[in-house]
């Protein structure tokens, strides 16, 4: 079977709310294997966008594609069992859980629960169990989370409940990984070790990554391509060195050079 020439392809998407356009006629399209930046300042659509492939919100006008195949208005379910896994701004880990509870949530979407497997759990759902955590346990060893996999989630500092959702994420074996600001909240220290792992996801698992991150230090040093987006609008793309030197850019998201010099 041939590979697909694109992982993701956004043509043309439009999402509105009432009166507010969020997204106007927005469209980029991301290579496999590419870390791919989604950038802009608060407000500009990033996560509509993100919730728009993912079946949150489905886009008004325009198609989503992933692999060549239409993904426009499919369920957050089925979009999940196609191969795409996100993790979200807002951190949504399960309070009163244990971080290797949490991450265990991430392959629900693989677990076939059945009647017959009950009654006869020591043959066929045991077994099924046993898998699903072998997949769980190399994950926790890839992301050095060994030394709080029994904790309570809400004893984890912010940094490594942010590593924790990635993990849960990354149980889930998707092709397309999208992350909706990682980094958010972390000191430079953590900031590293996520972008390590970002890149390790990447080159150890065949990954396509979707990165929407406002550490513009962060995108220019992981990220192939990128595209910025303002008031739903895609106002630059290209690779980040390029991207971030655009004018627009620079006024829209990162101040006037005549501000900064102010």
């Amino acid at each position: 079977m041939e590979a697909a020439a694109t992982s993701l392809e956004c043509q043309g998407v439009v999402r509105k709310f009432g009166g507010l356009v969020a997204l106007k006629n927005v469209s980029l399209s991301i290579a496999p294997g590419q870390i791919y930046g989604l950038v802009g300042p608060n407000g500009s659509g990033k996560t509509t966008l993100v919730n728009a492939v993912t079946g949150f919100y489905p886009p008004q006008q325009g198609r989503l594609l992933f692999e060549g195949r239409d993904i426009t208005g499919r369920k957050p379910h089925t979009v999940a069992k196609l191969g795409i896994a996100r993790t979200f701004q807002n951190l949504a880990l399960f309070r009163g859980m244990s971080v290797l509870d949490n991450i265990m949530m991430g392959r629900h979407i693989h677990m076939r629960p059945r009647a017959l497997s009950t009654l006869l759990y020591w043959w066929w759902a045991q077994r099924d169990e046993i898998r699903e955590r072998e997949v769980v346990e190399e994950v926790i060893d890839f992301l050095q989370l060994q030394d709080v996999r029994s904790e309570p989630i809400e004893t984890v500092p912010l940094g490594l409940q942010k590593r924790i959702e990635l993990a849960r994420a990354l149980v889930a074996q998707p092709r397309l990984l999208i992350l909706d600001e990682p980094m958010a909240g972390m000191n430079q220290e953590e900031k590293e070790y996520m972008a390590r792992f970002i890149l390790d996801a990447r080159e150890e698992r065949g990954l396509t990554v979707l990165l929407i991150e406002h550490h513009m230090d962060v995108v220019a040093a992981i990220c192939d391509q990128m595209t910025v987006l303002c008031y739903g609008e895609k106002i630059a793309e290209g690779r980040p060195a390029d991207a971030l030197a655009d004018q627009k850019v620079i006024e829209a998201y990162l101040g006037s050079r005549n501000r900064h010099a102010a």
